[in-house]
């Protein structure tokens, strides 16, 4: 594998790194700007692999490189600034469309997002790996947010979260996961738990890293260094 490529999806058995023909590449990354505000970067890019297009060319070729920048207002998630910039592209009139992605404003990256990003961008109506761009940041924007409660809570500010102890603060909660998966199905064993305010599963990924640290797992809160 070439270098630049990263190994979050290693080579798969069968065969071999020298094998790859193609790579895409989703990153979203979020900022706390304030206490209800984030700022969230997100970029698709495809690479072919060194010497596939050009022979002897000893660099990956990107042929696609897009970046959209979002600013959302919480608990609402409204997009309240959208921003597309085509760093690479394989058409001279490719960025014509980018001043089109204004409409994200007033959206919500909530229940719907996915279907209104179709809607408005979707075929000739926009740019098809922008779009698809789009679409991946929205779960990415919503994990964000528990990051933002956690913020809140070490610094000691209830900020907008729901209040827990109440059933429309629990409900509230689950919005925004509420039949994404089978884990979050309105009639499934973690949402009913949830909405009657009994303890959530506890995130295997923490409990291993508090493990790792020597720490214990019971002790743990939203909000603990």
């Amino acid at each position: 594998m070439h270098e630049l490529f990263d190994e979050i999806a290693p080579t798969p058995e069968g065969v071999s790194a020298d094998d790859l023909v193609h790579e895409r590449s989703y990153v979203v990354r979020a900022y706390r700007k304030d206490d209800t505000t984030m700022v969230v970067r997100g970029a698709v890019r495809d690479q072919k692999p060194p010497g596939l297009y050009l022979q002897g060319d000893p660099e990956p070729l990107t042929v696609h490189h897009m970046i959209v920048d979002l600013t959302v207002t919480l608990p609402t998630l409204e997009i309240t600034a959208a921003k597309v910039v085509m760093e690479h592209h394989p058409y001279p009139t490719c960025p014509t469309i980018t001043e089109h992605y204004g409409k994200l404003v007033g959206m919500s990256i909530a229940r719907g997002f996915t279907h209104k990003v179709r809607e408005l961008f979707g075929g000739p109506r926009g740019c098809t790996h922008t779009s698809a761009l789009l679409q991946a940041m929205g779960p990415a924007v919503v994990q964000a947010t528990w990051s933002m409660r956690i913020l809140a809570a070490r610094n000691g500010a209830s900020g907008d979260g729901p209040d827990m102890s109440l059933p429309e603060g629990r409900a509230r909660a689950v919005a925004h996961n509420l039949n994404s998966c089978h884990v979050w199905d309105e009639d499934g064993e973690y949402v009913t738990n949830a909405l009657a305010g009994r303890p959530p599963a506890f995130p295997i990924t923490v409990g291993k890293r508090l493990a790792k640290l020597g720490r214990d797992p019971s002790t743990w809160n939203f909000g603990d260094a």
